[in-house]
Parts: C-alpha cells; sequence; structure tokens
C-alpha cells in the first residue's frame, strides 16, 4: 500500500481523500484490469463511475461542476490510479487536457465542455503528434484553413491518448503557414463531426489498457468559436501548460516506482533459493536498498514540485529535471525489481511484467528525456 502519510504536502482532508480513492479503485478498477487491457481502452462506464467519485478534474471551478480544488487533490489522485497500475487516461484529462479549457477557452466553451468532464460523461484528448513530427512540434503539418465563419482541417495525428474514446479532441494545427514556429492554433474538434475518423487503436508494448489511436481530418468544418486561447498562439499555450503535464508525468513515474519497489520486496521475502529467503542475498537487499534510497528522494523532490508549483513559481526547467529524473528512475527501479523476481517477472501473471512494460513510454512521451536535457541544457547556458 502507497504510505504518504508523512508528507508534510498533505493535511486530513487529503488523507480523507485519498482513502476514498483508494477503496473505489479497490472495488471498480482493480478487478477490471484484465478486461480493461483485453478491449484496449477502459470502459466508459468506469469513467462514469470516477466522475461520481469525484476524482476527475478536481481543479474545475464550482461554477462548472466541479470541486475547485488545489493541485494537491490532482497529485493524490494520480499517485494512487498508478500505484493501482492503470494507464494514463484519467490523469490526462485532469491534469492536461482540461487546464487547456479552463485556462484559454472562452466562456461557451467552458460552459458547455467542462461540467461533463467532471462527471465522466465527456472524454477529452489531446492532438499534438504526427506520424512525421513529435517532439518537434514545429514540424506539425494538419492545416486548419479560415473559410468565412469555419475553420477546415485536414491532417493526420497519432499516438492519442484516450483517442477511440474521446468526445472532444484538442487539436494542434497550422493556421498561418507563412509564420513558421508561430502559425499553430488549438482548436477543439467534436468526435461526430463529419469528416473525422478514428483509425486504429494502437498495439503497444505496454499500456494495454490505454486507447492509443491513430485520429484523420479530412475537410473536418469547425466553428470559429472552438478555437482555444488565440489564433496562432498555440505554442504560447502549450509552454503555458507543459509544466504541470511534465510533474503530472513525473508523480505518476514516482507512484509506479514505488508499486515496483514493494512488488520486488514482497516476493523476494517469500520466494527461496538454496534454502533461505532471495531477500537474505546481500546482492538482493543492496539492489532493493539502492531504490529505496532513490525511492525516498523521489518522494521529498515531488512535494517540493507540487508545492512551487501551487505557489506558480514552477519553471519549465524544473519541471523538465522533474520528468527527466522520475521517469528515469522508474524505469531503472522498475528493470531491477523485475530482475529480482527472476523467471516470474517475466510472466504476465505477475504484476511486476505489467510495471516494467508501462514503465518504459515514460521516457518518451510528454517530450523525451533526450528534449527534457536540451531544455535543462540551453537553461543552462542562458545563466
Amino acid at each position: 500500500m502507497l504510505d504518504r502519510s508523512e508528507s508534510l504536502l498533505f493535511d486530513e482532508d487529503l488523507h480523507a481523500f485519498r482513502a476514498s480513492i483508494r477503496r473505489f479503485l479497490a472495488r471498480e478498477f482493480t478487478p477490471r484490469i484484465p478486461e480493461f487491457e483485453a478491449c484496449g481502452r477502459i470502459a466508459r462506464d468506469f469513467w462514469r463511475k470516477a466522475g461520481e467519485a469525484g476524482i476527475l478534474c478536481p481543479g474545475v471551478p464550482a461554477e462548472y461542476g466541479g470541486l475547485n480544488l488545489d493541485f494537491r487533490f490532482n497529485t493524490v489522485v494520480n499517485e494512487e490510479v498508478s500505484y493501482a497500475m492503470m494507464a494514463d487516461g484519467i490523469t490526462l484529462q485532469s491534469d492536461i487536457t482540461m487546464p487547456y479549457l479552463l485556462h484559454h477557452a472562452g466562456p461557451e466553451l467552458k460552459e458547455r465542455w467542462l461540467p461533463g468532464m467532471v462527471t465522466g460523461e465527456v472524454i477529452a484528448a489531446i492532438a499534438m503528434t504526427e506520424p512525421q513530427a513529435g517532439s518537434d512540434l514545429k514540424g506539425l503539418r494538419t492545416r486548419a484553413r479560415r473559410e468565412g465563419s469555419d475553420y477546415v482541417i485536414n491532417g493526420a495525428k497519432t499516438y492519442i491518448t484516450n483517442g477511440q474514446n474521446a468526445d472532444i479532441i484538442f487539436v494542434v494545427c497550422r493556421t498561418d503557414p507563412e509564420a513558421g514556429g508561430q502559425g499553430f492554433s488549438l482548436i477543439l474538434v467534436e468526435a461526430d463531426r463529419p469528416g473525422f475518423t478514428r483509425g486504429r487503436n494502437l498495439d503497444k508494448i505496454g499500456h494495454w489498457m490505454a486507447d492509443t489511436s491513430e485520429l484523420a481530418f479530412e475537410n473536418v468544418r469547425v466553428p470559429v468559436g472552438n478555437l482555444v486561447g488565440e489564433e496562432n498562439r498555440a505554442m504560447a499555450h502549450l509552454f503555458d501548460e507543459l509544466p504541470q503535464e511534465r510533474l503530472s508525468i513525473a508523480v505518476s513515474a514516482q507512484a509506479a516506482a514505488q508499486r515496483a519497489f514493494d512488488e520486488a520486496l514482497a516476493f523476494t521475502r517469500e520466494r527461496t533459493a538454496f534454502g533461505q529467503p532471495v531477500l537474505d542475498f546481500q546482492n538482493t537487499r543492496f539492489t532493493l536498498a539502492d531504490i529505496a534510497a532513490q525511492l525516498q528522494v523521489g518522494w521529498a523532490h515531488l512535494d517540493w514540485l507540487v508545492q512551487r508549483h501551487l505557489a506558480g513559481r514552477l519553471t519549465a526547467e524544473e519541471a523538465a529535471a522533474a520528468k527527466l529524473w522520475h521517469s528515469e528512475m522508474q524505469w531503472q527501479a522498475c528493470d531491477n525489481a523485475l530482475q529480482a523476481h527472476g523467471g516470474a517477472g517475466y510472466m504476465n501473471e505477475f504484476p511486476i511484467a505489467r510495471i516494467w512494460r508501462d514503465a518504459r513510454v515514460r521516457r518518451i512521451y510528454g517530450g523525451s528525456s533526450e528534449i527534457m536535457r536540451e531544455i535543462l541544457g540551453r537553461g543552462l547556458a542562458r545563466t
């Protein structure tokens, strides 16, 4: 069980909130993991139950049906769902897509979509990556051409989380081909618009329950009122929200690393070799000691990061460092935890197999480790 009782970040209300989430996940999620992995998506009825439980988009103001809570509550949700081995759909909804609507959209879009995102009746995705452009956002080709009071969108996106379930998609489009990196806009596209189609639910190494999809836009016509933020200002809006996105990924990575450690510790206590528990071998103890030390540092770092974010002081460089360190630490911790299981670790019937295969992508999405190092390096060059 994830123990955050000693963290100074959380008070009694947050501990009670955590306990309610943990009960909900034990009742509604854990028994359905095989079902969700087999069908390649989290069922919509679970989304609605999550909304009823109050774990979707806790930061949405009361006027839009939310609880108007601070990011500590998002952090608690993130820690618990990641420790429970859930893919990232819910955290994407609460920590990544919702803020674009809340912080940059006009009143009409907020009133129309935010209440449903809180209840789970509306599932959102954000479509940045394309077949020929990932971390290099300036290479995106999807085009939104202005025709009177509409935009007409053409292009393709890929690796889009929540892509099969999504009711609304925040699409990064090129609206001014002559403006280079400044010519992009963020446009909300409803999934029932003519010309919008979903491609494959992609076959991935891990995150089997995440509906990661190809999306296509062929003369999709949407009203200009679906513009989120200002025209040709998408990059500025993305950079505004990326620190929270990367902090969210760091939280997920830390909680998943803790689960990997806990699984390895429990397994090596029970498993015997050469007449003694595997944990009694010095190599096993040293390996797990190294993970335990990294986890201790990681939890303290996350508390500091969340406090910085709550104060509005989290920088792009700090968020990049968080995403880099925690995702790299997670991968090493999960790999060593699987090794401690021996051959059992390679069997899908053991939780460590899922934890290990799900860990790999966190060094890629949200900005790869290489891009995070580049951001940090550029920051150093400016000092």
